[in-house]
């Protein structure tokens, strides 16, 4: 049989042979299935410490330790700062420890934060890996805020940013930025910004 060649579209005429004229033939176009892509995460957490508390001398049971007037006072001004500089952010999580829960509140209510919810895996105790799962399931571009307890926080912030043996001071009141930029195979991010509380109310 004989091969067939393919000719220029201008002046090209059709070959035949005794069988007739040759047909031009076209393999069918496989189609190559496109790949998957997956946005990168990025989710900013600002965790909080709570501000200070009643000891433990006042109060038995440290669940139910309420904050200071003093300490209630610095966590107004860090609130205010934190307005001043433009900190946006729709919801914000915290411990359900009575410290935890005043410091969320008045956060809440300078900020005008209209979500406020309590979480148990922000308490002294809780699982991280709770927390971590509850975290991927919020939205792209998240920016909550988390109020919690040391030495959780600075943990978990530790086993983002892959370094569990960090360390990461974060006094009552102090606030810091973590990026998240992925959750499998585990969670990981990087630190953005940590601040005292003495440097964040001075920031109004």
């Amino acid at each position: 049989m004989r091969e067939l060649r393919e000719q220029k579209k201008q002046g090209a005429t059709s070959s035949e042979d005794e069988r007739g004229p040759s047909k031009k033939t076209t393999s069918p176009t496989r189609k190559v299935p496109g790949k998957k892509t997956t946005a990168p995460t990025k989710i900013d957490i600002f965790v909080l410490r709570h501000g200070e508390a009643d000891s433990r001398m006042t109060v038995e049971e440290d669940s139910k330790r309420p904050l200071t007037p003093g300490g209630r006072i610095e966590m107004q001004k860090i609130a205010k700062s934190l307005k001043t500089v433009g900190l946006q952010t729709d919801r914000i999580y915290t411990s359900p420890l009575r410290r935890a829960r005043e410091t969320a509140e008045i956060t809440a209510r300078i900020l005008k934060i209209p979500i406020l919810e309590e979480w148990d895996e922000l308490k002294p105790d809780g699982s991280k890996q709770a927390l971590y799962r509850k975290l991927a399931r919020l939205e792209q571009d998240s920016r909550p805020i988390l109020v919690g307890h040391e030495p959780h926080l600075s943990s978990m912030i530790g086993e983002i940013i892959g370094t569990p043996d960090a360390r990461i001071v974060l006094k009552k009141g102090g606030l810091a930025r973590v990026r998240i930029t992925s959750f499998t195979p585990r969670i990981s991010g990087e630190l953005r910004w940590l601040l005292t509380p003495k440097i964040t109310a001075r920031m109004s």
